[in-house]
């Protein structure tokens, strides 16, 4: 029975909530630990999926492995891998820019899952989408004028943008991954605890190999990180994947993009974090060009 369109609005709400609170949730646990930059982001990405797969340990059992068909659990695990790369990324731009550019950077997604699809499934791109990929690239290409002129915050704004750039296509690959693991008889549950121990494997003994340690940090460190695992992962992400069962792939995308929005206002509140005038226009112009883009994919 289909849910009603006020518990799709109120699930699809309390998704964008929670995924917006990941940065800051980020941002805070790097000024308690007084550490910054990729070996603690390291730290952070590891123990953030480490944490959700172990919470989810219980649904092994209930992975129907005999409805799977051949590659899907390669494909389950090569997005696993590509969820490792992404985190590492992502996290450590916002040691290097703004919370406003880094988030909208990384919701990227859907124009780069578009191009990889005619690339990849040659799927046919529509007027829509071509139209909404260059709206974006004039956005990005603004952000990236307000790097050079120096009005974006930020230690290295550039370096920080460029890595959240990277961290947008290496979750285009998850997604493109995840839907083929998913069409080849993984249900929402039983691929989500896969990728997510296939992460937590790849990346948990990077940090160590790096040098940084798991341990020594303040018991408020540790609640940021459990914090990271419960909310932005395990409830945002798990939000989302329930609603697209329901409804447009579409909207879904479309109501992510409320995550720089809800990031950027809590970054505000936080931390006084308030971005130029030139970077919410690239902002605003970016997210615009990838709601046309995404909307343009489905209209094929």
């Amino acid at each position: 029975m289909k849910p009603s369109n006020w518990l799709i609005i109120l699930v699809l709400t309390i998704g964008v909530l929670a995924i917006s609170t990941g940065a800051i949730l980020i941002r805070l646990a790097s000024l308690s630990a007084g550490m910054s930059g990729i070996g603690f982001s390291l730290v952070i990405a590891a123990s953030r999926v480490a944490i959700a797969s172990l919470l989810l340990l219980p649904t092994w059992s209930k992975i129907k492995w005999q409805n799977l068909q051949p590659g899907a659990i390669l494909y389950a695990g090569a997005a696993g891998v590509c969820l490792a790369t992404h985190f590492p990324l992502w996290i450590t731009s916002l040691s290097y820019t703004s919370i406003a550019a880094s988030t909208t950077l990384v919701t990227t997604n859907p124009i780069w899952v578009a191009l990889l699809s005619w690339w990849w499934f040659r799927e046919r791109l529509s007027r829509r989408t071509v139209i909404g990929i260059v709206v974006a690239m004039t956005g990005g290409l603004i952000i990236g004028l307000a790097d050079i002129s120096g009005a974006t915050t930020g230690s290295n704004p550039i370096l920080g943008n460029f890595l959240a750039l990277m961290g947008a296509w290496t979750v285009s690959f998850y997604m493109l991954l995840g839907r083929e693991a998913q069409s080849k008889g993984f249900g929402i549950g039983g691929y989500i605890v896969v990728v997510y121990s296939v992460a937590a494997i790849v990346l948990l003994p990077i940090p160590l190999i790096s040098g940084v340690d798991y341990f020594g940090y303040s018991g408020l460190v540790y609640f940021y990180l459990l914090l990271m695992a419960l909310v932005p992962q395990l409830i945002g992400h798990t939000s989302f994947n329930w609603a697209v069962r329901w409804v447009s792939p579409t909207l879904v995308t479309l109501a992510i993009l409320f995550e720089p929005v809800g990031a950027s206002f809590l970054g505000y509140l936080l931390f006084g974090e308030v971005p130029s005038l030139i970077v919410l226009l690239g902002a605003v112009i970016l997210l615009v060009g990838v709601a046309v883009a995404a909307v343009g994919s489905q209209q094929k």
